[in-house]
């Protein structure tokens, strides 16, 4: 369990609230493939990912986007028990797809250049940012949690 302030939890709710799954998903997988090429290995049926225009264009991508940005809705709704709510989906990501657990932090660190490009310094500050990254590093640990 994860001990979060009144600030953090204010700050997460606060800019979840200001963000569009459907557009900073599709942007943050494809950076993610474009900038950490090794993570197509798993999307093999996604198409052409041969170049970053490709991957920007192709619409598997950002539906998956939208899947995982989505999918963090989960983490939000229930801050408090983060672990138990990615279980299952640690276990298909291991045991199912094995992915490699790195994917998930490299995945969190293009959600968050997103994030911030999209939000600018005056609502992406640095408290802002702490509380999103201590967020997404949650999320992350949860997620890889069947691999230790």
């Amino acid at each position: 369990m994860v001990d979060w302030t009144d600030a953090e939890r204010s700050a997460i709710l606060g800019l979840w609230g200001k963000l569009s799954a459907d557009e900073i998903g599709p942007q943050a997988f494809a950076r993610c493939l474009i900038v950490f090429p090794w993570t197509q290995r798993y999307f093999s049926s996604f198409g052409n990912l041969s170049t970053p225009a490709a991957i920007i264009g192709n619409p598997n991508v950002a539906k998956h986007g939208r899947t995982v940005m989505h999918g963090l809705d989960k983490a939000i709704q229930n801050l408090d028990d983060i672990k138990n709510t990615y279980a299952a989906l640690s276990v298909k990501h291991s045991e199912k797809l094995h992915v490699d657990p790195d994917n998930f932090r490299v995945l969190a660190e293009c959600i968050t250049v997103c994030v911030a490009a999209k939000l600018g310094p005056a609502v992406f500050n640095a408290d802002t940012q702490e509380a999103f990254q201590k967020f997404l590093s949650v999320v992350v640990s949860a997620l890889g949690r069947q691999y230790h």
